[in-house]
């Protein structure tokens, strides 16, 4: 049945379903950061072989993003749902049984493709039922809901990792994902009334002129960056909160938690100061992020403890947020004709970039004090300051052309 005809009730119930499902991709990437360290020790690997399963879910996340939704606009919306949700319950319970880290990472690989696949089909589910002011309703709530998976996701991670195991949270991640197809199969439907034809020809075209356009590129690369310095806490933070300053697995989720309210506040300040000037504000932020990396630095060498580096890092991911939540609105502004296909190729080179940033990270040699977090951070605190410039200028020159 095509939800377009079905009753208010029903309607109302998927849409508590979709937003439900919404933080899903959250889940995914950060419930188990709370479990680096043991999941190391009980598959007796290195560090970095584990932060590896989070970058290879980020990359395929990523690419699948690229083509999902021309691939949903031709087959429909529904049932790639609901094959992504077997998938991922597969997938899940597969990964909690298993002692070899490569079949993780290629469980965690296909893990990012069928997420992608959900994600961008629930995605659209307001745009497809609803018009006018009822979806601008909706998708207010979109990014605050979202928000809740990496904010909630390491917290509860932590306690099942203490009570039970790495391996729970991907018997969380099973049964999350199980619920959820009760759900579509209980009360879900197809969402999308006129299928279109696959056009790979098309889609390709408009990214390469999507892509050309230098302000729009630019913008793509400081989302991608500001989100990689997040990610320095993600990836390394949890062996230097257990290994280095000896806390538990609870210790990190509550850490996580944290700098996840950080961003969200980020993101918060943003809108609140949508009024002013954007290269004036960005340009502050960006320098004031760079500052706070240098505070973290020098106290970092001298006084070496885990109230310093999450305090700091709290206030760094103030600023990452900030210049995020920014530049994602600044972006959709460059192409309103084709602002799905513009999402699309965001979130896309948004978590390519992302699974890039976070290899460098587990690369980059041996992480074990908050003065190696804070080289870490610079390590892309430069970076942006330095896209951001070329960002804004080239945002300033197509202005000036067009006048």
């Amino acid at each position: 049945m095509h939800l377009r005809d079905a009753s208010a009730a029903r309607k109302r119930y998927a849409n508590i379903l979709t937003f439900i499902a919404l933080p899903f991709s959250g889940f995914m990437t950060d419930v188990y950061l709370p479990s680096f360290p043991s999941m190391a020790e009980s598959l007796q690997v290195p560090e970095k072989s584990i932060q590896l399963t989070l970058t290879c879910f980020f990359l395929s996340y990523g690419i699948s993003q690229l083509f999902v939704g021309s691939i949903l606009d031709s087959i429909g919306r529904y049932r790639p749902v609901l094959i992504s949700l077997v998938v991922l319950i597969a997938t899940s319970i597969s990964i909690a049984f298993t002692d070899d880290v490569m079949v993780i990472n290629i469980l965690r690989i296909v893990q990012g493709v069928a997420t992608a696949f959900m994600v961008v089909a629930k995605r659209a589910f307001f745009v497809d039922l609803y018009e006018g002011e009822k979806r601008k309703h909706y998708l207010s709530f979109f990014t605050i809901v979202w928000s809740c998976g990496p904010i909630v996701a390491p917290f509860l991670g932590g306690y099942l990792e203490k009570l039970f195991g790495w391996q729970s949270n991907f018997y969380f991640l099973a049964i999350y994902a199980t619920l959820v197809l009760a759900g579509e199969l209980l009360i879900g439907g197809e969402t999308i009334r006129n299928v279109k034809p696959f056009n790979l020809k098309k889609t390709s075209v408009l990214y390469k002129v999507m892509l050309r356009n230098k302000g729009f590129l630019y913008g793509i690369f400081v989302l991608g960056i500001a989100y990689s310095v997040t990610m320095v806490f993600n990836i390394a933070g949890p062996f230097v909160v257990e290994h280095h300053f000896g806390f538990d697995s609870v210790t990190i989720g509550y850490c996580t938690l944290i700098l996840g309210f950080s961003w969200m506040l980020g993101g918060i300040l943003s809108k609140r100061l949508t009024p002013l000037a954007f290269k004036p504000k960005i340009f502050t932020a960006s320098f004031v992020q760079l500052g706070l990396i240098a505070v973290l630095m020098a106290l970092g060498f001298s006084f070496d403890n885990l109230v310093l580096l999450v305090g700091l890092a709290f206030l760094i991911h103030i600023c990452s947020g900030f210049i995020f939540t920014n530049f994602f609105t600044h972006n959709m502004l460059f192409f309103p004709n084709n602002a799905g296909i513009a999402g699309g190729l965001m979130g896309g080179m948004l978590y390519i970039i992302t699974s890039f940033s976070s290899f460098l990270i587990s690369s980059s040699g041996k992480i074990d004090t908050a003065f190696d977090m804070s080289l870490r951070y610079l390590l892309f605190g430069v970076p942006l300051l330095l896209i951001v410039m070329l960002a804004v200028n080239a945002s300033v020159k197509k202005v000036r052309s067009k006048n």
